[in-house]
């Protein structure tokens, strides 16, 4: 059981990478508050819960009855990522937060920040297309429910590590300053486009059976 164990764990951390989340996510947080940021990460991490839960008990089931293919998920969250890495790359996100910020009165309620939880921190970048059809390869190989219960087990330790990972990756981005941290959040928008083309390239791959 525990070989199981250290298999499924493995597997799903090395798909949903929370080290390589935490650096995106402190970029689309960059003007939000500390309290803010623990917030959409908390909330982000507990829907991609949600979502590969689902995936795992009722997946087959759901994409079977939808007539959907998992690499039609590829395509589609490729491009809906690769929208807001050209965002982060071209500082527009910013540019929009400032427009916005100079709008709103901050008697109480301080500034608004864009919720980045849902999307894409959750979905696709958490529980994303390889995430999914991980869980669910996972959940399709145990046999009987307490290999069921190991997988899960394995799941919910790497969505606790990946939610101290993006609490850690605001403060550590605050040590590298204010100009560092545009440079970065440009940088990541590269990575994050490829990140996203690669989705979508994986995804034609399996349709097209290239």
């Amino acid at each position: 059981m525990m070989q199981l164990f250290v298999s499924a764990f493995v597997t799903l951390f090395v798909v949903i990478d929370p080290a390589g989340c935490a650096p995106i996510y402190a970029g689309l947080t960059s003007g939000a508050s500390a309290a803010q940021r623990r917030a959409m990460a908390l909330r982000a991490c507990l829907i991609a819960g949600v979502i590969l839960l689902g995936f795992a008990l009722f997946g087959e089931m759901l994409l079977g009855a939808l007539h959907i293919e998992l690499d039609a998920f590829r395509i589609a969250g490729g491009i809906m990522l690769f929208v807001t890495a050209l965002e982060m790359a071209f500082e527009k996100r910013t540019r929009r937060r400032e427009e916005r910020a100079e709008k709103i009165i901050h008697e109480h309620h301080g500034p608004e920040v864009e919720d980045v939880s849902v999307f894409p921190m959750a979905m696709p970048m958490i529980a994303g297309p390889g995430a999914i059809a991980s869980v669910m390869l996972l959940m399709s190989r145990a046999q009987g429910l307490q290999q069921s219960v190991t997988v899960l087990a394995a799941l919910a330790l790497v969505l606790v590590l990946t939610v101290a990972a993006l609490m850690a990756a605001g403060p550590l981005m605050r040590l590298f300053g204010q100009r560092a941290e545009a440079v970065f959040t440009r940088v990541l928008g590269l990575i994050l486009a490829a990140l996203a083309a690669q989705f979508v390239v994986n995804g034609v791959r399996g349709s097209f059976g290239l």
